[in-house]
């Protein structure tokens, strides 16, 4: 059974939040068919983001998308985008393809758990799980990372580049996508 308690972040210490807003998905709520995984009837769309209210300072965003209820002990990391320009304040609706035409110019993806290069729904295999769709606000431009660096070299990198933070944190169920 899972912790609701557990935050992954807050063993990161305090920083500063701002808002992180959707048309797609709300904190608490759970995720619609489409933001499911393909293998569990979903269509890996990932869902629109919006946020405001960033620190001035900021010079980088990153976003990432973490289920810390996984039976892995280590949790999975379903997308991961970083670099993404100062001046960003919104991902589209499946900006999470695997094409990469709907992220802003200099965005980076790294591979996901499955060693994809895009966002990758919803599968819980066995209960309701939670899933953290972050944004960072970054002190530098770039994060210089090598392109095979997984989801957790990028948390450990901004970490130490973290100025603030803001997350909605959405659920789904191993039949969630079926309706």
């Amino acid at each position: 059974m899972s912790d609701w308690n557990y935050d992954p972040y807050a063993r990161l210490g305090e920083v500063p939040t701002f808002t992180l807003e959707s048309d797609d998905i709300s904190d608490g709520a759970a995720l619609a068919a489409r933001h499911y995984g393909e293998g569990s009837g979903g269509e890996d769309v990932s869902p629109q983001l919006r946020w405001s209210g960033a620190p001035a300072e900021t010079k980088s965003f990153a976003v990432t998308v973490y289920d810390p209820d996984a039976p892995t002990g280590s949790g999975f990391w379903h997308w991961a985008v970083y670099n993404l320009p100062a001046d960003t304040t919104e991902l589209p609706t499946g900006a999470g393809a695997a094409g990469f035409e709907l992220l802003p110019a200099g965005a980076q993806t790294l591979p996901n758990e499955m060693r994809l290069r895009q966002f990758i729904g919803a599968a819980p295999p066995d209960r309701e799980h939670r899933y953290f769709f972050v944004v960072h606000a970054l002190d530098v431009e770039e994060l210089e990372l090598d392109p095979e660096s997984t989801p957790a070299i990028l948390g450990f990198n901004a970490h130490f580049h973290t100025l603030a933070r803001a997350q909605i944190v959405a659920t789904a169920t191993p039949d969630g996508a079926k309706g």
